[in-house]
């Protein structure tokens, strides 16, 4: 993608044959076969297939023995704001309540996260799903405090709308085709989410916050060093604070199963 009119353009052309911007190096494909671990993981997937480990390894927990008890302790529930638990904002999406919904979640991640891995990179795509979430789980927490809710689609919306803020700042008609194929999936998403026990006000605030984000974010082929360290720090910290509310979720379990 051109950094300067955001055309799309072949990994082989060192400038934009559309505005004539000069790309500073030859572009990767990220669809080439260099893979991680022996191939097992492809490169291009490898943030996105680890993300989904995450989440059915916390299926497999919740599944088995005391599993009610890992949900309660993880959910969004009106003890974010009863006992100041704030780490279930970010818990919470990473949980789910049975297999459809695992499954659901799953082969929608496991092609557009790495869509916007590919676009966007590892740095954003980790700063996009875990706000996303969150956003998404605050917003619910907020409307809806008394009515618990676990997993995904929050985040997934907010990869949503990355793609189409995307769509949004291309002016192309590459840019027209994925805005317009986006926004019917987030309509279609979110007229599924008017169904009984699905938490719309979730996913309504993961697209908000995903679509923000990604706007103001643009792409990593328009990054200075400073740009690529500050988001390469926003990552880590969103992985730190992940980390931290899965100990936080692990020690109200393990009082919880006393």
């Amino acid at each position: 993608m051109c950094p300067q009119c955001r055309a799309f353009i072949t990994t082989s052309d060192r400038t934009c044959p559309y505005c004539g911007e000069v790309v500073r190096a030859k572009a990767v494909d990220a669809r080439s076969p260099v893979q991680v671990l022996g191939g097992f993981i492809p490169a291009a997937r490898f943030t996105t297939v680890m993300i989904l480990l995450v989440n059915f390894a916390l299926f497999i927990a919740s599944s088995i023995g005391a599993g009610a008890w890992l949900l309660q302790a993880g959910a969004k529930t009106d003890e974010i704001w009863t006992q100041g638990e704030w780490y279930r904002l970010v818990t919470a999406g990473f949980l789910h309540g049975g297999m459809l919904h695992i499954f659901m979640n799953s082969w929608v991640l496991y092609d557009l996260g790495a869509q916007v891995e590919e676009i966007y990179g590892t740095t954003r795509l980790l700063v996009f799903y875990l706000v996303s979430s969150v956003a998404g789980f605050l917003l619910s927490a907020w409307l809806h405090p008394l009515q618990p809710s676990v997993g995904a689609s929050a985040a997934l919306f907010g990869l949503i709308g990355a793609m189409i803020a995307l769509g949004v700042r291309n002016r192309t008609s590459v840019g027209k085709s994925i805005r317009s194929m986006y926004i019917r999936w987030a309509v279609y998403g979110l007229l599924f989410g008017l169904l009984p026990g699905i938490d719309n006000s979730a996913h309504i605030g993961g697209l908000a916050m995903g679509f923000g984000l990604a706007y103001f974010a643009g792409l990593p082929a328009r990054d200075t060093a400073t740009g690529a360290t500050i988001w390469r720090g926003a990552a880590f910290a969103c992985v730190a604070i992940a980390a931290f509310s899965f100990f936080r979720m692990y020690l109200q379990f393990a009082a919880a199963v006393r």
